[in-house]
């Protein structure tokens, strides 16, 4: 199948000359569109959203129906392998997700297997089919899945924590299982990802939620080496195309070097880390995505623009052999104002192409 009619996004992931900067924004389909909050109602929760995939088809489209998007990304929700796994996902009111069952005991780690996603996770892969369908190759769909850590910390946890001290006590007193549980894990989600890709998804991403909390060792040892080996084994030609990578560690600015020897595409940054100064780090060793800061979002439009475009100089003018997809340093707030995001689309389509005149293919 050919590149999408709009493939600036793939092009800036693959380091190849775009005519602008292309946008895409974590969790632009989310609680901050009346529209999402409407689709959600109908859905009746959260789970049942992600487990339709018409539903999941809709709210995914839904942001590229309001703004000049580049990329769309897949609806779900990280904690879906673990709820494969047997884990009992659930979302308490108020509460965020939790598990029925947490990795507390050793027999339970020790039985822990890798799921089939084309039978257990089989509703994501008809949602990515039908997101493609519905996209009708305008933009590319991106497929996710968080890193073997970051599950691994609700996946002991139970659910989100201030500390994670049960997962980091495992990390201290008990290397083996918690290097039981990414081993186990690094293979569902290099699985996932491939079924993902193999079902219509053009670029996969990888959240690495909480490995920024980590000791320097510990992030290598016990992070990045398991995304390493899924980024070595995900399929990287799909339909005669390419299939870009993306990891994105929140907090790792760090070890952004690390990061991009792993084999990846492109490295996600948070809005800690100057985009300029990164740049520098990797040269064109990688593409970069990020990094404005989500809070920004509450400023007046001309602050927005404003900071916008603080980002674009900072990256600065492109090479032919650069990349940059801007992106928020986080995820979209579910309090930002719809209107806001107008404003930043509007502002990186046309400041950016400043940015790569001279460059283009």
């Amino acid at each position: 199948m050919a590149r999408p009619e709009n493939d600036t996004f793939l092009r800036a992931l693959l380091r190849q000359p775009t005519d602008y900067t292309p946008t895409w924004l974590m969790r632009q389909a989310g609680r901050y569109l009346p529209e999402y909050c409407e689709t959600r109602r109908r859905a009746g929760s959260f789970l049942q959203l992600c487990k339709s995939p018409t539903l999941a088809c809709e709210v995914t489209l839904q942001p590229l129906a309001r703004y000049n998007l580049d990329a769309a990304i897949l609806f779900s929700d990280i904690l879906t392998v673990p709820d494969a796994m047997g884990l009992g996902l659930y979302f308490a009111e108020g509460e965020g997700p939790k598990f029925e069952r947490p990795l507390r005991e050793e027999w339970e780690i020790r039985a822990l297997q890798a799921p089939d996603p084309n039978v257990h996770l089989r509703y994501v892969m008809d949602a990515v089919a039908e997101i493609r369908r519905a996209l009708n190759n305008t933009v590319p769909l991106i497929g996710f899945s968080g890193s073997p850590f970051t599950l691994a910390c609700y996946m002991v946890e139970g659910g989100g924590s201030e500390d994670y001290r049960t997962v980091k006590t495992m990390l201290y007193d008990r290397p083996d299982l918690l290097h039981r549980i990414l081993d186990v894990t690094a293979t569902a989600v290099t699985d996932y990802l491939n079924a993902q890709i193999d079902s219509g998804a053009q670029a996969a991403m990888i959240f690495d939620t909480w490995g920024g909390m980590l000791p320097a060792w510990a992030y290598r040892e016990f992070s990045l080496a398991y995304m390493e080996r899924i980024v070595a084994s995900l399929k990287k030609v799909h339909d005669g195309e390419r299939v870009p990578s993306i990891v994105f560690t929140k907090g790792g600015g760090q070890w952004l070097e690390s990061i991009a020897a792993i084999g990846v595409d492109a490295v996600g940054l948070d809005w800690t880390t100057d985009l300029g100064t990164a740049r520098q780090r990797v040269g064109d060793r990688v593409a970069l995505q990020g990094n404005l800061d989500p809070v920004a979002l509450f400023a007046s439009p001309e602050g927005i623009a404003r900071e916008a475009r603080r980002v674009l100089d900072s990256f600065g003018k492109h090479t032919a052999k650069s990349g940059h997809v801007f992106n928020l340093g986080h995820g979209i707030s579910q309090f930002a104002h719809p209107d806001s995001v107008t404003a930043l689309v509007d502002t990186v389509r046309q400041y950016s192409r400043g940015f790569h005149e001279g460059t283009s293919a």
